[in-house]
């Protein structure tokens, strides 16, 4: 196995711990887990996808929506967080998904945006990269879950209730 098959082997294992606590943490913090995570296009059609470092794979932007903060406010803060990214248009609410991954009372929020991006978004602890991508071509390591939300919203499958 390559240094870097055993770096992301351990990565993974910690990274689904730390998720784990986190998301027994927020259980008990807020009952239900609500969050939110976007479809983020640029003018040229392009899907833009975040790789985090505490998790493998590349995923739509998103996080949870904490306590006194509306889904709207949750979603413009991560998309600025997550990549310098600012709405050009109201979200359209896509669709509501249950999470039984995390939890079982997680919900995800997924919304279609049409963004730009005011300034590069160079990594961090948090954001291993980041960019815009076809997304009839997506890059390796794309999540299942990514790839299914786009195909759900180019109408090629139908909607599913489960995230």
């Amino acid at each position: 196995m390559s240094d870097d098959n055993r770096n992301d082997e351990v990565r993974g294992r910690g990274s689904r711990l730390l998720m784990g606590v986190l998301h027994r943490y927020f259980a008990l913090s807020r009952g239900m887990t609500m969050g939110v995570r976007a479809a983020c296009f640029d003018a040229e059609g392009r899907v833009f996808l975040v790789r985090h470092t505490y998790v493998p794979g590349w995923y739509l932007p998103g996080g949870g929506i904490e306590r006194h903060e509306t889904a709207g406010q949750a979603l413009s803060k991560e998309l600025r967080e997550e990549g310098n990214l600012e709405m050009t248009a109201v979200p359209e609410l896509f669709h509501i998904y249950y999470n039984s991954r995390v939890s079982k009372r997680d919900h995800v929020l997924l919304y279609r945006v049409n963004v730009i991006q005011t300034a590069p978004r160079p990594p961090d602890r948090e954001i291993a990269e980041c960019g815009f991508f076809d997304p009839l071509d997506l890059p390796d390591g794309a999540t299942t879950a990514t790839r299914k939300r786009l195909a759900e919203l180019r109408g090629e499958i139908t909607r599913s209730e489960i995230w």
